[in-house]
């Protein structure tokens, strides 16, 4: 049986695994479910949840959900969940490694391989971080393409006509447009803008903003400090975006929300789509700002346009239909489910690696511009921290550029390199990827100025690789510029990766066990209590089965005394023996 690479929308709020078969992309499914919440919990219950589990916990326990990881994907910042403490890339390998669990189960082999993709603007930190998340996940990831790209090869798959598309992509968390360009099954992208902080979540998080504020003016309780109520919040917000899609205005209800001299406060209030509309008119129009620029960058208009192509849930909202509609002067295209587009068009990408026969190529471009820190000296006066680029924005990918750079002095016998990304004029202005020293540089004629050959290698991953060279002595340094400061070392993957399998059937009786309060859970029945995870997160119960053993692995949890607990694992191994 031949090695399968699958394709993996990995979302903000959603995501999705694809597989290209019979010449067709298609999505795999969890049972009926096509995409899995991007959410990852921790419940003293059931140990460690990813997707559906962990986003119906997530209103009640918001303390040991994570959300919309993605947005902290190639920051240092790490995430508190469990006891423990966990890099972005390590949640998003809970959701990778589940997206690879449901794959092998409908393809029946193991999978391995993978291509990912990523919003366009996303930094070479993020990318790299991305790929990283997949290799703790245990996948190889063979490429990792836009969002908008994957969107139009799935779209691009049978249409042979050539075509000009806008790819409007604004998904859980992020916001992307593309101008892509489909020839004779060529997927050219012409130029990409976005914006990594903007997209569905912001919408829900306006609309739980002004429930707040409508909560205190009734009943002057402040919920800005209580996490339970505000995650409630959150869920009732996105519930109502997704209903004034359909319906001209929505119920915000929420009962027992808050307490007030003991008596409960509830909320219920009655928000119109004109109201939702107006309050989150200034993101949409951030969305316009992008297409300017895209059509401004490909020097075309919106005139010479084929087709507009609609990407990710938070385009379902009608005054983004006709935003684009307006502004494009077409009806945009949803004919693929926008919401699994993207994962299709990575099953496509994975296909044309694998070598299935799927008429279709690739030509992606980079979202930045590339450069790096020069100086020159104008009226003998030195200019300093001058952005020289090498590779411009919506440059086609792979690329590579070499440059020259003379020394500011004579007898100058070092260069330090400051590799950057961004669109200012001023270096320091722009993202730092990172930096090297070259040194024992050596001129080339008594008085002249030493050079130095730079080099970038800008991959189809996104991934920079950055060379210097002493023009003259030729000694060389190099830098694969990614997440410079967020990167894991190999040693810090392999450990992650040792440790995700281990994690995610861990009891919570380690969880406990650090609060000192409980007696202590010996080996016999933590093999009883993972027996018994693995039965609630099956999915193969009753509802009164589930109820009933999740009772007593809660009343085990809550045990007082070593007696007590014995006797709780007695009982548990006798339901155990009945409902195996």
């Amino acid at each position: 049986m031949s090695e399968i690479i699958v394709g993996i929308d990995l979302g903000t709020t959603n995501s999705a695994v694809a597989v290209v078969q019979d010449g067709q992309p298609r999505i795999l499914p969890k049972g009926d479910q096509r995409i899995i919440p991007s959410v990852v919990g921790w419940s003293k219950e059931s140990g460690w949840l990813v997707g559906r589990p962990a986003l119906n916990q997530y209103a009640l326990n918001p303390d040991q959900t994570i959300r919309s990881i993605k947005r902290k994907m190639g920051s240092n910042e790490r995430v508190a969940i469990g006891n423990r403490e966990f890099t972005p890339q390590e949640i998003s390998a809970f959701i990778l490694r589940e997206l690879k669990t449901i794959a092998e189960k409908n393809l029946g082999q193991p999978v391995n391989k993978a291509v990912i993709t990523v919003p366009a603007y996303f930094t070479n930190a993020q990318r790299q971080a991305t790929k990283e998340a997949g290799e703790i996940a245990g996948l190889e990831v063979v490429r990792i393409i836009n969002e908008p790209t994957a969107a139009a090869l799935a779209y691009g798959l049978d249409h042979e006509e050539d075509q000009l598309a806008l790819v409007y992509d604004l998904g859980g968390g992020t916001f992307d447009v593309s101008l892509v360009e489909m020839t004779g099954g060529v997927v050219e992208v012409r130029a990409s803008h976005g914006d990594t902080h903007l997209g569905g979540d912001d919408f829900d998080h306006i609309l739980a903003e002004h429930a707040s504020k409508l909560f205190y003016k009734k009943h002057q309780i402040s919920l800005k400090d209580n996490r339970v109520a505000l995650a409630r919040l959150n869920r009732a917000a996105e519930a109502a975006k997704v209903h004034l899609s359909d319906f001209p205005e929505t119920h915000l209800r929420e009962e027992y929300l808050a307490e007030q001299n003991g008596v409960p406060r509830h909320l219920d209030e009655t928000v119109s789509r004109l109201e939702f509309e107006e309050m989150t008119e200034e993101l949409l129009d951030k969305t316009i700002a992008s297409m300017e620029r895209v059509f401004k960058d490909a020097e075309l208009n919106a005139e010479e346009l084929d087709r507009v192509l609609l990407v990710g849930g938070a385009t379902r909202m009608p005054a983004v239909w006709t935003l684009v509609a307006n502004y494009t002067g077409l009806e945009p295209d949803v004919e693929i489910n926008p919401d699994e587009v993207v994962a299709l068009g990575a099953a496509v990408q994975a296909a044309i690696i694998a070598g299935q026969p799927v008429e279709s190529i690739l030509v992606d471009v980079t979202p930045y511009s590339l450069g790096i820190e020069a100086a020159t000296v104008m009226g003998g006066q030195l200019i300093p921290d001058i952005y020289s680029v090498l590779i411009h924005r919506n440059t086609t990918i792979p690329v590579t550029k070499e440059e020259v750079f003379q020394t500011l002095h004579p007898n100058q016998k070092a260069v330090h390199i400051k590799v950057y990304q961004g669109e200012q004029p001023v270096a320091s202005a722009n993202t730092l990827l990172g930096d090297f020293l070259i040194e024992g540089l050596k001129p080339a004629a008594p008085g002249e100025h030493p050079s130095v050959n730079v080099r970038f290698d800008f991959d189809v991953n996104g991934m920079l690789r950055v060379s210097a060279v002493d023009h003259i002595g030729g000694s060389q340094k190099s830098l694969s510029v990614q997440a410079t400061q967020a990167r894991l070392t190999p040693h810090e993957i392999a450990e992650a990766r040792e440790r995700l399998p281990e994690l995610e059937l861990a009891p919570a009786a380690e969880y406990l066990s650090a609060n000192g309060n409980q007696p202590v859970i010996d080996e016999e029945t933590q093999a009883l209590l993972t027996r018994a995870q693995a039965l609630l997160a099956g999915g193969a119960l009753t509802e009164a089965q589930s109820a009933e053993l999740a009772e007593l692995v809660q009343d085990i949890f809550d045990a007082t005394t070593q007696d007590e607990l014995d006797e709780l694992a007695e009982e548990l191994l006798d339901m155990l023996f009945d409902l195996e």
